[in-house]
């Protein structure tokens, strides 16, 4: 199954990258995560350092436009088929820059894809 990288993991159960995370694994998907603090959700461990991670398929976004530039050159060194934008990701200046680099933009709500068999 498609490898995927929660980028912007919390650690708080009732935050919905959280909720990502466990829903992914319930799927039988492959699942890593990033995040700003270091430690664990269901198994998975939440790295810190994108050098961590290699043979992304999909990276589902939980962090919002004004926090993404700093992460687009190492996102695009990721080289993910496909980047899911959450609700409150939404960002055209990386979609366009995504797309440029053949990268699929998918604009849904990650948990819904799951809910509905989409992913």
């Amino acid at each position: 199954m498609k490898k995927t990288l929660v980028f912007g993991a919390s650690l708080k159960p009732n935050r919905y990258s959280n909720l990502a995370v466990n829903r992914l694994i319930e799927n039988d998907i492959v699942t890593q995560a990033f995040g700003r603090e270091p430690g664990e959700i269901s198994g998975v461990q939440v790295k810190t350092k994108l050098t961590d991670f290699q043979n992304i398929h999909t990276i589902t976004l939980y962090i919002g436009a004004s926090r993404q530039p700093e992460y687009y050159g190492e996102i695009l060194k990721l080289a993910p088929k496909r980047v899911i934008f959450n609700p409150g990701t939404e960002n055209p200046e990386f979609y366009k820059l995504l797309r440029d680099n053949g990268i699929e933009v998918e604009v849904a709500c990650t948990l819904v894809l799951l809910a509905t068999g989409q992913y």
